[in-house]
């Protein structure tokens, strides 16, 4: 039993895909706040196009 528990905290892979989500979360949020900040670029840019053809 106890070389079981030895090796369970001794066992890292679990906390590596941990890590590697976190990363890729951390990852997606950051290019979310970029498409949503052009998003919303274009779309001033747009209207601003729009008024002036009016």
């Amino acid at each position: 039993m106890k070389n079981l528990v030895s090796r369970f905290l001794k066992d890292n892979s679990g906390a590596t895909a941990i890590e590697y989500g976190l990363i890729a979360a951390g990852i997606s949020v950051a290019i979310i706040a970029v498409i949503n900040g052009l998003g919303t670029s274009l779309n001033d840019k747009f209207t601003s196009i729009s008024t002036q053809l009016k």
